[in-house]
């Protein structure tokens, strides 16, 4: 009765132990976009586009890919108020765009892809942060890293609309000074 007994105890064990365990949670991530996606998307949904610009190279690309694009608050304001695209400044690939076209660019080294060129306006520094409005007009180029405090307060002021009446600097010393992002602007208008 014990040699039965021992596995049955053990099979009980084991099932009651899989029966309670929840299976793992997906974690949030950002839903990042290629460029032509981006494009498409905002063709049929209007919204603003988030454009990080990056090399394989970069140690504080990756750094902001560890530590910033995993932070809850920055995913689901992202996600919610941008089309995320993450573009590799070095990238191969051929891209069409308003009626032209942007190549990569072999120069030494490294090259440089045309649109990334013109994106950040030849201040080829990575990371860079690009933001264009629903038409596609550049907002705002934000070069190097930044925590998720830091991006919190640029996608907010791109994404609610505070750099049609001030300067980014302006803004996030309001907020430095205890203004709350949808007051930081309020009296200067």
């Amino acid at each position: 009765m014990k040699k039965v007994l021992f596995p049955v105890t053990i099979l009980v064990l084991c099932a009651g132990f899989f029966a309670f365990t929840l299976p793992a949670e997906e974690k949030p991530t950002i839903e990042w976009h290629t460029w032509e996606e981006a494009i498409e998307k905002s063709k049929e949904n209007p919204k603003k586009i988030f454009i990080d610009v990056y090399t394989d190279w970069c140690g504080w690309c990756k750094v902001m890919d560890r530590k910033t694009f995993t932070d809850k608050d920055v995913i689901e304001y992202m996600n919610e108020n941008f089309y995320a695209v993450k573009f590799d400044a070095e990238q191969k690939e051929t891209l069409t765009f308003d009626g032209h076209e942007f190549k990569y660019i072999n120069s030494g080294r490294r090259g440089v892809h045309e649109l990334a060129y013109s994106l950040l306006d030849g201040r080829l520094g990575y990371p860079s942060v690009v933001y264009l409005d629903e038409d596609k007009k550049r907002i705002l180029v934000s070069p190097g890293f930044k925590d998720p405090k830091a991006m919190m307060n640029e996608l907010t002021f791109v994404a609610e609309k505070h750099y049609k009446t001030t300067s980014f600097e302006k803004y996030a010393k309001s907020l430095e000074e205890g203004a709350t992002p949808d007051t930081a602007t309020k009296d200067k208008q």
